[in-house]
């Protein structure tokens, strides 16, 4: 018996956190070649629900205008994939854009909860 092959939305979230822990290590390169060598929208975009559901989740930990804010700004990031919907080059943009928003929220949940006196979640 064969285990089931993962699903693209595992696939993508795998693939968006290798690229965050690229670009965490300072591995810029290896994280753009990661991008690169995804040329299907489909797992673009993949990957792109897997920042999102990364940001989204940490956004849901900020304090209420830090959240109010990091909700706006996927919004944007939204509205920035859907112009770009059929180009290639302008998803793995958006790619980019939507890692350094889940780097950003992760950050500012972190300096929330050391201002507020909070252990650390992860």
């Amino acid at each position: 018996m064969t285990a089931p092959s993962e699903s693209p939305a595992d696939t993508g979230a795998r693939r968006a956190r290798e690229y965050l822990q690229l670009v965490e290590a300072g591995r810029t390169e290896e994280a753009d070649a990661l991008l690169a060598g995804l040329s299907d929208t489909r797992e673009l975009v993949f990957v792109g629900a897997g920042f999102t559901a990364l940001a989204r989740r940490t956004g849901r930990t900020l304090p209420t205008a830090m959240r109010a804010q990091a909700s706006t700004r996927q919004v944007l990031l939204g509205q920035l994939r859907d112009r770009n919907r059929r180009d290639v080059e302008g998803l793995r943009g958006w790619l980019r854009q939507a890692a350094e928003e889940v780097l950003l929220v992760t950050r500012l949940a972190e300096a929330a909860r050391q201002r507020l006196g909070e252990a650390p979640t992860r």
